[in-house]
């Protein structure tokens, strides 16, 4: 595959819109936080709880890993067109929540459907992408997921004065686009890698059981700690980046503008990198020496706030630093390899599965994060630089040279 036709891009954009809902629905949370917490009484231990069930972490990785292995048995697109009707239903309950349950309620069932469709979706464009474009056409999705926060934050900023009803708007529309995204996707083709594998035997059951038994041993094992590694640890910050920030702003009595507009430039910035570095570059040069710049540029800017602390002078150049690194760092490179690194038969349970481990392990942390943060924020920051330090140190040293490439190529390569 080498050639990429317009029914290729709108089948990319049409898979990543899944990023999309799933960032929105993180960064709308986020900005709910703060008036939940008002109208309420919530301690930090619940909002703590929140954090840890929403499509942010836990939820977002059971769903995960029912969807990854569902999808590699009944192909990508009964998942990835279904799951949102089940989100949409979810995202009533944050529409029109009027107790705490609610909220949590809402967000376990919209984190259940987003992550059962990030695998679908990620094996889908993965598949379907030419094989000296693949980093492009992962660049599409994540150019999805960071459009998502740039749409709510800056929806948020002027629907400030509506309070509580503005959120409601927020989740509102992530609402609608479920329903509209369902219909749209109707029209989608399956993965023709998917129903190459079908064809071929490679779904019956014995062959199932032969292909999770490889799972767990070299070399998709080790490409599954890789990877939940490398991008596990650096997750932990990401989280709390995408759904901690505003209430953060809000504590420490930032100017009010600044709850919103600051996390969106954040996003946006990185919209522009992963436009001119990733998608330009990922197919053509040493992935292994783009992923190590990301990492140092995340290390420097989160230690700028571990040794200045939250002003606002120090969060702006924080915001551009992260902005920049993320574009090409370990969320773009992880889709990519994570489809790579697997083959077709097991590629969605692969990403599932390593997906569930990351955001599982989100969902614990993001229970500490309010504690800790009112308590000392110069400790969380050290300790959240450090994660990005091992991510970085992980992904340079274990990071593959798949560029141009087939899937059917690295996998010979791979024994």
């Amino acid at each position: 595959m080498s050639t990429t036709t317009r029914e290729d891009w709108r089948n990319t954009i049409l898979a990543g819109l899944a990023n999309y809902i799933d960032a929105g629905s993180i960064v709308a949370g986020s900005v709910a936080l703060a008036f939940w917490k008002n109208i309420y009484g919530l301690s930090d231990t619940f909002i703590g709880l929140i954090g840890a069930f929403s499509a942010n972490a836990i939820s977002a990785g059971v769903g995960a890993l029912i969807g990854g292995i569902l999808c590699d048995r009944f192909g990508r697109k009964k998942i990835y067109q279904y799951d949102m009707l089940f989100y949409a239903f979810g995202m009533l309950f944050l529409v029109f929540a009027n107790a705490p349950w609610m909220i949590v309620l809402g967000f376990v069932l919209v984190g259940l459907a987003v992550g059962a469709d990030i695998p679908a979706s990620w094996s889908l464009i993965a598949e379907q992408a030419p094989d000296d474009k693949r980093g492009a056409h992962s660049g599409v999705a994540q150019m999805l997921w960071y459009l998502g926060p740039v749409a709510v934050l800056t929806a948020a900023y002027f629907l400030e004065p509506f309070g509580i009803d503005g959120v409601r708007f927020l989740f509102g529309h992530l609402f609608v686009l479920a329903i509209a995204l369902t219909f749209l996707r109707s029209k989608m083709k399956e993965s023709r890698r998917w129903e190459e594998a079908k064809a071929a035997g490679l779904e019956a059951p014995a062959a199932r059981r032969a292909e999770w038994r490889a799972l767990f041993r070299a070399p998709y094992l080790g490409s599954m700690l890789f990877l939940a590694a490398m991008y596990g640890f650096w997750n932990l910050w990401a989280g709390y980046n995408g759904f901690f920030t505003p209430y953060l702003i809000e504590q420490n009595n930032l100017p009010t503008w600044t709850a919103t507009m600051l996390p969106a430039s954040y996003f946006l910035i990185g919209m522009i990198s992963i436009l001119g570095i990733f998608m330009t570059l990922s197919d053509r040069v040493n992935q292994r020496l783009m992923f190590g710049i990301s990492a140092l540029l995340h290390v420097v800017g989160m230690a700028l706030l571990a040794i200045f602390g939250f002003k606002l002078e120090v969060v702006i150049a924080h915001v551009v630093i992260m902005g920049i690194a993320g574009g090409f760092g370990a969320q773009s490179f992880f889709q990519l390899w994570s489809a790579e690194l697997f083959p077709t038969a097991i590629r969605s349970t692969a990403q599932g599965l390593t997906f569930a481990i990351v955001r599982i392990g989100l969902g614990i942390w993001s229970l500490a994060v309010p504690t800790l943060a009112a308590y000392d924020f110069t400790t969380l920051a050290w300790i959240l630089t450090g994660f990005l330090v091992v991510s970085g140190a992980i992904g340079l040293i274990w990071a593959p040279r798949n560029e141009g490439k087939s899937l059917e190529e690295i996998q010979a390569a791979r024994g």
